[in-house]
């Protein structure tokens, strides 16, 4: 009968020690747990991220949300024209001062607000430049779909990846927690994109590595 008492690795082994090379053994239990250990290490990592990752997203979203208090507000220089004060900068008396939350050096945000429109611009964070290539095409994709997203900006700011831009048009046919809600989620995950897009770059140059070099073993 199976004991219940004796752990799952050590059921039906009569010598628990796995030689490995000299003056070095492994135990059946650590080896099992090496092999779990490949399983739960990504959700660690990401879990680890998340957690270092909340006090800069809880800044983030707090700042938006007192800085979305957007209103109707006619342009001072063109009759009958509303435009968002914060892309014409025409009127400097209705541009309140630009707020910068950043994390580390490759980490950060950039908030522009004014009367009736905010610009938020996100700097990715890029480690390498395997990244740095991915971010542009992700970014590039994303742009090029803008309409589709209602506020992404074409273009972003000089010196950040991606900018949005929200009106009081915006504030006033969508809800305001949902929109900061929008811009936190896209935070979150694009980090989690952009490492998920690294690995299997990785996985797939190997694989085209070791089917190029199979002939000449």
């Amino acid at each position: 009968m199976r004991d219940v008492n004796v752990p799952v690795a050590m059921r039906g082994r009569r010598n628990p020690t796995i030689p490995t090379r000299p003056g070095l053994h492994l135990t059946s239990i650590e080896y099992v747990d090496i092999t779990q250990l490949r399983l739960v290490l990504p959700q660690l990592l990401n879990s680890l991220q998340s957690q270092s990752l909340r006090p800069y997203l809880q800044c983030v979203r707090s700042s938006l949300t007192s800085a979305l208090c957007l209103s109707n507000f006619a342009s001072q220089t063109s009759e009958r024209h509303n435009v968002p004060e914060i892309e014409a900068q025409t009127s400097p008396e209705v541009l309140l001062n630009p707020l910068t939350i950043s994390r580390n050096e490759n980490e950060r945000v950039l908030i522009e607000p004014s009367i009736n429109s905010i610009r938020v611009s996100i700097k990715i964070k890029q480690a390498d430049e395997i990244e740095h290539i991915l971010v542009h095409k992700f970014t590039r994709f994303l742009t090029q779909r803008a309409e589709a997203f209602f506020i992404l900006r074409r273009k972003p700011v000089k010196g950040y990846d991606i900018s949005f831009l929200i009106t009081n048009f915006h504030t006033e046919e969508m809800l305001k927690h949902k929109l900061v809600d929008f811009i936190i989620q896209f935070m979150e995950e694009v980090d989690k994109e952009i490492s998920e897009m690294k690995l299997f770059l990785n996985a797939r140059a190997r694989f085209v590595a070791e089917s190029f070099l199979t002939p000449f073993d």
